[in-house]
């Protein structure tokens, strides 16, 4: 069974930039695609970036292109988030996924079955 936990939360200003960090464990053999989801509160869990473990290729939501890049070192089993020119629509619990299902472009929550605690990231404006 697949771990994951973030970490690289906090809080920063408008402007500021911060990275994410998703370390797995356990069982990842199985994992053909990593994520970045986020949910503010109130709101539905939404779709940031996706990266093929394999590949390294990547898929971002418009809402983020170009601030956001999404990457991941192999052997350290580690995906990040380096998120740059933070907005305050940015807020929101950020969480980490793997997935064992195979799709061109995982972006749904349902495409991954496992889900870190989740770490916040706040933006002030």
């Amino acid at each position: 069974q697949a771990q994951l936990a973030e970490s690289g939360g906090g809080l920063v200003q408008t402007g500021g930039s911060l990275r994410l960090a998703c370390a797995a464990s356990g069982r990842t053999f199985s994992v053909y695609a990593m994520g970045w989801f986020r949910q503010a509160p109130g709101k539905e869990r939404e779709f940031v970036a996706t990266i093929k473990w394999s590949s390294g290729s990547t898929y971002y939501a418009d809402s983020v292109k170009g601030r956001f890049t999404i990457s991941r070192d192999n052997p350290k089993k580690t995906m990040y988030l380096q998120m740059n020119s933070l907005k305050p629509e940015d807020t929101a619990v950020y969480y980490c996924a793997a997935s064992t299902v195979v799709r061109t472009i995982p972006t749904r929550t349902g495409d991954y079955g496992y889900w870190g605690q989740g770490t916040q990231v706040t933006v002030s404006s």
